[in-house]
């Protein structure tokens, strides 16, 4: 499997994280690719042979759809070759881009074909055999959407979202009420419309990918490396949230 990371045009990169590519050009028997909560939502555009299966959900996916907040594990399953094209999105971009609530799309996704015009941008996509043009056309389709609906974005959850990303999800409720001069109690309810879930558990996600990030890439000499590092408060917390977010303990995933 061909895989790549790709920044986003200029022009998206305020609510596109990544532009993330997965390709694989021989007939394989099947293969398995697992997701875990990371925070963002996004948009895949996919073209395979014999279709696209999400579990444990066992449900075959549309060309083109939009995804929420993954919460709980989830593995796609494909057989034979395959493009994937995901635009990670920054999750306060959902309600007015879409116009779908947050929440409804959590763990769940939701079938572009039902907007204006989709069956038209679906078939330049398909037309399309490179992931170069493909990646410019929903950057177009993107953009066009941004620049019809930027007045309906709600900037201050976006800049909020942008604080605990930057503080690795280590930083209370009251501080980023500060910065951003918002009541809790109003921040609490615009984050959870817009985003989907709540601050306090966009953050624990935030901290659980990080020390996803560490645990793959071996960075650490001792497990309580990675406890202490990403601001877990014993080895104990750190290993029960890591089993919610991925079905395994640290251990075992490693």
């Amino acid at each position: 499997m061909n895989f790549k990371t790709i920044n986003p045009d200029k022009s998206i990169s305020l609510f596109v994280k990544n532009i993330l590519v997965f390709e694989e050009t021989q007939t394989v028997q099947k293969t398995i690719l697992p997701f875990f909560a990371d925070g963002y939502p996004g948009l895949m555009f996919q073209e395979t042979e014999k279709g696209l299966l999400v579990s444990p959900h066992n449900k075959l996916m549309p060309s083109l759809f939009l995804y929420g907040q993954t919460i709980k594990p989830i593995e796609l399953i494909i057989e034979g070759k395959y493009k994937l094209i995901v635009f990670q999105l920054y999750p306060f971009v959902l309600k007015s881009f879409f116009n779908v609530t947050a929440k409804d799309i959590n763990d769940g996704c939701y079938d572009l074909k039902q907007m204006e015009n989709a069956n038209l941008f679906i078939e330049k996509l398909m037309q399309k055999s490179k992931s170069e043009n493909r990646i410019e056309i929903i950057t177009k389709f993107l953009l066009n959407i941004f620049q019809a609906k930027r007045k309906t974005l709600d900037m201050q959850i976006g800049q909020a979202i942008q604080i605990i990303i930057d503080n690795k999800g280590q930083i209370s409720i009251k501080e980023i009420c500060n910065k951003i001069y918002i009541t809790e109690r109003t921040f609490e309810r615009r984050f959870l419309k817009e985003v989907g879930i709540s601050a306090k558990q966009f953050s624990t996600i935030i901290q659980f990918q990080l020390s996803l990030q560490q645990l793959t890439l071996k960075d650490f000499s001792k497990l309580t490396d990675i406890v202490y590092n990403n601001g877990y408060a014993d080895q104990s917390h750190f290993i029960k949230v890591f089993k919610a977010f991925t079905g395994k303990t640290p251990k075992a995933f490693k």
